[in-house]
């Protein structure tokens, strides 16, 4: 038996009642990410995805169609298929709920529940969201809408199975005590246990059979009743690795990969999956997943994507015209995983520019000019000590690469995209610090202008391999212009091993992998893929968002201005930051203390993911020194810091060592 580890991640299956857009891409690419990351540090992945292709909703388009839900779901899942392929999505299996090897799974399932009577037959009357194909109780529903979507809610009264939700409810909930690592973030816990777990009258019976359409998997014994979508979707997990097959190799593949490492899901659907799924695996006796993550929503100009608003985005248009890796970057650098972040023509096109073009399509392009300029494309040696900056830099890499290592095993995946950009960056630097263009003049610098592009070559290589998991294209147009092949060069393990492997290797420079981008003629293609977008899917009736005249938006900001008396009310002063320790139970707080000169105050200030605290101390920082004070985290805080964030990037706003502390900024 191999001694390789293994890695099992899914996704949600995607209900195919449409064509699929960016959001649904989000999740997807988020956990192809953590696939490709975990192949390459050697694990054996299996990466599910799939489609949940049961319930009244597709049997109502399908008929809507005039064709049978079979034909109409087919039709949808080769779209599907084809948008995964277009997005280098990595996956390994590819499960329809629509298969036989997972019907017979959801079958002996409902049947073993039955029999150690987990599952009884009565009557459901509530509310009912067929968008969502949820069951809702009387206190969830707000004036007739859908706790979840919104959209209105309908009675309903039939006979159905129930499953004994709340024989489990307290088992689940001292487990989320003993395994806090089990639901991230841990917002989504939290909200599950007050809005279901520990209400009033306890975590309700679920419905988990239908009488009054036919398209789903029919319950056993009993074929005048389907199994509900939820049962039924959920046990893919199960179903498409082996699990309750009769061939020992399939049951081998389970033993293999169960329980899974990371589920990866929507906030929307988390209820289903760290409440429902966790109780059915326990009254199977199986392990519990031992992770899932429940990510925000990817919002467009600030709204959820709604056909109604106007603001679906078709990932298709996108990565045709921009590029998958720019589209694949944005989405994982741009919003922290885990909360809501925003889509906009603006912040797309920005970040494309400053990261990919202005940071690393430039660093190769420049370096590489020169290497060809200075040495005829040939790489030079790395002379140790060649520069005063060659250590620093060197050091900074081996940081960086630890961090990318330790924040991808959390998923973090925006913040492994900023440690790399800080090595990017940091290359950059080292061109303005030690002017090739200067070694270049003398002879007697050859040797450490060679030094120079060497190191600059290698973080390059090192880069390469790093992107991997985010940018699937790049690393090979990289390595073409670097003059490297797949293989003992590109692998993971040799980025711990600096300089290694470029010295006397041709290098073939090409034309910049990341042009810059016009972000005025770019806007204007985004919109009109909005636009058409937007035509696709909204219903005839369906209302357009207003738009404000541009004069409108301009009153609205200038009304947004303070004057001088108002801003003359800030007290922006110099402090000296003299001690920095974490606060207690608090992962992101630092607390310093400030020199004022003529006092010293306490600040407590987020920026732990930015800075290590003997980075801070002896730098001088502007305060505001007037701010009311608060506590946080039992810790008094009197006054706050300014910087500057772009992005994930942060930066203290700091002055010269000269200025006296305690001195007014005006």
């Amino acid at each position: 038996m191999s001694d390789q580890k293994t890695f099992y991640v899914t996704t949600p299956i995607y209900y195919p009642s449409n064509k699929l857009h960016i959001g649904h891409v989000y999740t997807t690419v988020a956990a192809d990410a953590i696939a490709r990351y975990k192949r390459l540090r050697g694990y054996d992945v299996m990466y599910l995805t799939g489609t949940d292709e049961h319930g009244q909703k597709i049997q109502k388009r399908a008929e809507e169609e005039g064709k049978t839900p079979q034909a109409f779901v087919d039709e949808i899942v080769v779209g599907i298929k084809d948008l995964w392929k277009k997005l280098d999505i990595s996956y390994d299996d590819y499960i329809r709920t629509t298969e036989d090897r997972h019907k017979k799974v959801v079958q002996k399932i409902f049947q073993q529940f039955v029999d150690q009577g987990d599952i009884y037959l009565g009557e459901y009357e509530g509310w009912y969201c067929l968008p969502d194909e949820a069951f809702f109780s009387d206190r969830q529903v707000k004036d007739g809408k859908c706790p979840d979507c919104g959209r209105p809610v309908q009675k309903l009264k039939e006979k159905s199975y129930f499953f004994r939700m709340s024989k489990y409810a307290d088992r689940l909930i001292q487990y989320y005590e003993d395994h806090p690592e089990f639901v991230e973030p841990v917002s989504r816990k939290n909200e599950m246990l007050q809005n279901f777990l520990k209400t009033e009258g306890g975590l309700e019976d679920l419905s988990i059979s239908r009488n009054t359409f036919d398209w789903g998997i029919p319950v056993p014994n009993d074929p005048e009743h389907v199994v509900y979508v939820w049962l039924d979707a959920l046990t893919n997990y199960l179903s498409a690795i082996g699990y309750g097959s009769d061939d020992a190799e399939l049951q081998a593949k389970y033993e293999k990969y169960w329980p899974a490492n990371v589920q990866i899901i929507g906030k929307d659907i988390v209820r289903f999956h760290i409440i429902y799924w966790p109780i059915f695996l326990m009254a199977l006796g199986l392990p519990l997943p031992k992770k899932v993550f429940g990510h925000g929503f990817l919002l467009v100009n600030g709204d959820k994507m709604s056909k109604s608003l106007g603001n679906v985005i078709d990932p298709v248009p996108l990565v045709d015209h921009f590029g998958l890796d720019t589209v694949r970057y944005f989405m994982l650098r741009e919003v922290p995983f885990g909360e809501d972040g925003t889509f906009t023509p603006s912040s797309f096109l920005e970040r494309s520019n400053a990261d990919l073009a202005n940071d690393l399509g430039n660093l190769l392009h420049r370096t590489l000019t020169m290497v060809e300029k200075y040495f005829d494309g040939k790489v030079p040696a790395i002379v140790p000590n060649a520069t005063p900056h060659d250590e620093a830099l060197k050091a900074l890499v081996a940081e960086k690469v630890a961090r990318v290592e330790a924040t991808m095993e959390r998923l973090q995946f925006s913040h492994a995209l900023t440690a790399i950009w800080e090595i990017i960056r940091a290359g950059n630097r080292y061109i303005e610090q030690t002017t090739p263009w200067n070694l270049a003049k003398n002879e007697a610098d050859r040797d450490t202008l060679g030094s120079v592009m060497a190191n600059l070559l290698e973080n390059l290589r090192i880069v390469s391999i790093l992107i991997q998991p985010f940018l699937t294209r790049t690393p090979q147009k990289m390595w073409a212009q670097l003059g490297i092949s797949e293989g003992e060069a590109t692998a993971w393990d040799s980025i711990h091993q600096y300089g290694a492997y470029l010295e006397g290797i041709q290098t073939k420079k090409g034309t910049p992998i990341f042009p810059r981008l016009d972000l005025e003629k770019e806007r204007e293609v985004i919109d009109q893929i909005m636009i058409n977008t937007s035509k696709k899917h909204a219903a005839p009736e369906a209302p357009k968002k207003e738009q404000k005249p541009q004069e409108e938006k301009a009153k609205v900001e200038e009304n947004n201005y303070i004057d001088i008396e108002q801003f003359s009310k800030v007290d922006l002063r110099v402090a000296e930051i003299l001690e920095v320790d974490k606060v207690k139970g608090a992962d992101r707080l630092l607390k310093l203390q400030l020199d004022l000169g003529d006092e010293r105050r306490q600040v407590v200030s987020g920026i732990t993911e930015y800075y290590q605290p003997d980075e801070l101390v002896g730098q001088k920082v502007i305060m505001v020194a007037n701010l009311k004070p608060v506590t946080l985290r039992k810790e008094r805080s009197e006054g706050m810091i300014l910087a500057a964030k772009e992005g994930d990037r942060l930066v203290l706003s700091t002055v010269s060592a000269d200025i006296p502390n305690g001195t007014r900024v005006k």
